[in-house]
């Protein structure tokens, strides 16, 4: 006997919202015959980052080839190729911080009009393969949505415990910096009236020299 499952209101909604709602970030890229476009994102560590990207059209109709990096906070190479209409990027961010992927034309490419660029930027829950995990652990209708909600809620946590993590780094640094601030703020009034001493001394002798005092 099937028994029918009912769910809270509020569920309902955040179930429908996960199944429906955009799960990436799609980009469009208009890259000059000459010059550089970048994209970028700040990410914490131990996160899968998924991205696809295409040449999509030119503006004077000629074939078109673009070269692509993508680089780490601190300057590792992550990904690069040179005459590409399309490729694929993957990987899982070893440090946390801003990650960039930089978009060039090729100087193979012809004419002088614009290239389009598509670029389907997935991170986190939204980079993982739900069909195969859907095979994997027999998800179907609902369960896999659950799952899907289970996952969603994970990485919010995640970003909530980074966004404390890098909030009271950044109050350690502003301390650090206020306490600095205020020694040199002590140690320069006291240079000025070590100073102001000196030259009241230096005057008073000078006018004793004088016999004006």
């Amino acid at each position: 006997m099937i028994k029918a499952m009912t769910f809270p209101p509020f569920l309902v909604v955040l179930l429908l919202a996960l199944s429906t709602g955009p799960l990436c970030d799609a980009i469009w890229l208009n890259i000059p015959k000459t010059g550089t476009k970048c994209v970028s994102e700040e990410i914490h560590s131990n996160v899968v980052v998924l991205s696809d990207y295409v040449v999509v059209s030119v503006e004077d109709g000629q074939t078109a080839t673009i070269a692509v990096k993508v680089t780490s906070p601190y300057g590792n190479n992550l990904h690069h190729r040179e005459n590409v209409t399309y490729g694929r990027f993957a990987f899982t961010t070893e440090e946390a911080g801003n990650y960039l992927a930089c978009f060039w034309s090729d100087n193979r490419t012809r004419g002088s009009g614009e290239v389009v660029v598509n670029i389907d930027w997935k991170t986190g829950i939204a980079a993982k393969d739900w069909e195969s995990v859907a095979r994997k652990e027999k998800l179907q209708g609902v369960e896999l949505e659950l799952r899907k909600l289970e996952g969603a809620v994970e990485a919010i946590h995640e970003n909530l415990l980074y966004l404390k993590s890098r909030e009271a780094e950044m109050r350690s640094t502003s301390e650090t910096t206020n306490a600095r601030v205020a020694w040199f703020s002590i140690m320069s009034l006291g240079i000025c009236i070590v100073v102001s001493g000196l030259q009241v001394w230096y005057l008073k002798r000078f006018f004793q020299k004088k016999k004006l005092i």
